[in-house]
C-alpha cells in the first residue's frame, strides 16, 4: 500500500475515533484511539467467523501497511523533535546523571532480566519451539525501552512533581536511542551477522550513539545560526521541519541513531534557540506547528497499534505467555529502575515513591511493536514475542497510563532532586 493510501484511511480513522472520545469517553486521545483501533480489530475478527473474507481482506490491508518503516524511518524523528522541543535543559542537566544511569545502565539491566525470565517461560510453555537464549534476549531488548510517544502525552496529565517528570521524560528520550542500539546488536548477534564481543558493541555503540549526538548537535547548531538570521516565522517553522526531515534522514545513510540526533537538535532549537535565535511571534507560531503535527501523528500511530491485532498468531499458549510477560516485565523494570536510584540515593534526596512512578511510568508504546515487527521471521519465537510485544503494551498504555495521575496524587509538589 502506497503511503498516500495509508493516509486516506488511518486519518478518516483518528478523527471518526477522536470524535467519538471527544464526544462519549473523555479519555486521553492516545489512549482512547488505540482503545477504539482495538475494538474494531476485535470486532472484524468476530464478523469473520460468518464471514472469512472479510476478516481477511482487514487483514491484507493492514499487512500492506509497513507499520516497522513508517515509524522508525518517518513518523519517530518528528515525533521525538516535537518531544524534545518543550523539555527543560535546565531542569534535565540537574537530572542528567540519573537519567544516563536509568537509558543505559537500566536498559541493559532490563534487557538482561527480561531475556532470561523469557527463555525460562517459554521453555515451560512451548518447549516444541526450542526457542535459544539469544532470541529471548532480543526480545528482552524490544520492550525494555520506554516510549517518548507514550511518555510524553500521558504525563502532562499525571500531575507528578517536575523533578520526577523530567526524570521520566529524559529517560524516555533518550533511552529508546539506546535500546535500538541494544537490539541492532543482538540481532547482528542472532542472524549469526556477527559474534559477541566487547568490541563489536562498543563500535555499535560509539558509531550509533555518539555519533548520533554528535550529529544533532551539528545539525542543531547548524539550524540555530539559520533562525538566528532571519525574522518571518514562517521561513523559520520551514526550517526546523527541513531540518527533522532531512536531518534524519541524513542520520540513517550516516548510519548514526536518528532518534538520538532528533532528541538533541529538539533540545537545542528549544532552549537556547527559542531565546536567543527567535523573537515571540516565531516562538508562538512555532509551538502551534509541531504541537498539531505531533498530535495528528500521535492519533495516527495508536490508531494503527490498534488495528495491529488483525496480524497476531493467537493461540492459548501465546496468551498465557503475553499475560505472565506483564508483571515480569514490570518486575524487571522495578529492578532496573530500583538499583540505579538506590546507588544514587547515596549522594541526593529523590521525591517520595520515586521508584514506583519511575517503574509504572516506565510506557511501552509503538516503537517496542515496531522493533518486534522488525524481528527476522526466520528467528525463532517471533511470533510469540510479537503477542507478549502487543499484549505488554496495551496493558501499558491503557491501564499504566490511565492509573499514573492517582499513583501520583499525594507526593508533594515542591521540588526535590
Amino acid at each position: 500500500m502506497d503511503a498516500f493510501t495509508a493516509l486516506a484511511i488511518l486519518l478518516p480513522l483518528a478523527a471518526l475515533f477522536g470524535f467519538l472520545n471527544y464526544r462519549f469517553l473523555k479519555l486521553p486521545m492516545t489512549i482512547a484511539v488505540m482503545l477504539l483501533g482495538l475494538l474494531l480489530s476485535l470486532a472484524i475478527i468476530a464478523l469473520g467467523q460468518e464471514s472469512p473474507a472479510v476478516v481477511e481482506g482487514a487483514r491484507a490491508m493492514v499487512g500492506s501497511i509497513d507499520f516497522e518503516a513508517m515509524l522508525l524511518d518517518v513518523m519517530l524523528g518528528y515525533l521525538l523533535f516535537a518531544g524534545a522541543l518543550h523539555v527543560d535543559l535546565a531542569r534535565l542537566a540537574e537530572q542528567r546523571r540519573v537519567i544516563l544511569a536509568l537509558a543505559t545502565i537500566g536498559v541493559c539491566i532490563s534487557t538482561f532480566m527480561v531475556g532470561t525470565l523469557t527463555y525460562y517461560l517459554l521453555g515451560w510453555l512451548t518447549p516444541t519451539l526450542n526457542i535459544g537464549f539469544i532470541p529471548c534476549l532480543l526480545f528482552g531488548s524490544l520492550i525494555s525501552p520506554t516510549d517518548p510517544v507514550a511518555v510524553l502525552g500521558l504525563l502532562k496529565k499525571a500531575g507528578a512533581p517536575k523533578s520526577l517528570e523530567t526524570k521520566i521524560t529524559g529517560e524516555s528520550l533518550f533511552n529508546d536511542g539506546i535500546g535500538v542500539v541494544v537490539f541492532l546488536a543482538i540481532l547482528a548477534i542472532a542472524t549469526g551477522e556477527r559474534e559477541l564481543s566487547a568490541g563489536f558493541i562498543g563500535k555499535l555503540f560509539l558509531i550509533e550513539a555518539a555519533g548520533g549526538i554528535l550529529f544533532g548537535l551539528a545539525i542543531g547548531g547548524f539550524a540555530f545560526w539559520m533562525l538566528k538570521q532571519v525574522n518571518d516565522h514562517k521561513l523559520e517553522v520551514l526550517i526546523t521541519l527541513a531540518l527533522v526531515t532531512g536531518g534524519y534522514k541524513l542520520a540513517q545513510v550516516l548510519h548514526t541513531s536518528g532518534p538520538l540526533a532528533m532528541v538533541v537538535a529538539g533540545l537545542l532549537i528549544g532552549n537556547p534557540g527559542r531565546t536567543l535565535a527567535m523573537k515571540a511571534k516565531t516562538v508562538e507560531n512555532l509551538d502551534t506547528f509541531w504541537e498539531l503535527l505531533d498530535e495528528i501523528l500521535n492519533a495516527l500511530l495508536f490508531v494503527l497499534i490498534g488495528l495491529e491485532v488483525l496480524l497476531l498468531t493467537i493461540g492459548k499458549n501465546y496468551l498465557l505467555a503475553g499475560a505472565i510477560a506483564v508483571p515480569m516485565v514490570l518486575l524487571c523494570r522495578f529492578s532496573a529502575v530500583g538499583l540505579p536510584v538506590l546507588l544514587l540515593k547515596q549522594t541526593r534526596t529523590f521525591t517520595p515513591r520515586a521508584i514506583r512512578v519511575l517503574t509504572w511510568g516506565g510506557l511501552r508504546g509503538g516503537i517496542s511493536v515496531a522493533l518486534a515487527l522488525a524481528v527476522p521471521k526466520d528467528i525463532p519465537g517471533r511470533e510469540v514475542f510479537l503477542l507478549m510485544t502487543y499484549v505488554i503494551v496495551i496493558f501499558s498504555i491503557a491501564v499504566q497510563g490511565l492509573t499514573l495521575p492517582r499513583l501520583c496524587r499525594g507526593i508533594p509538589k515542591e521540588e526535590i532532586s
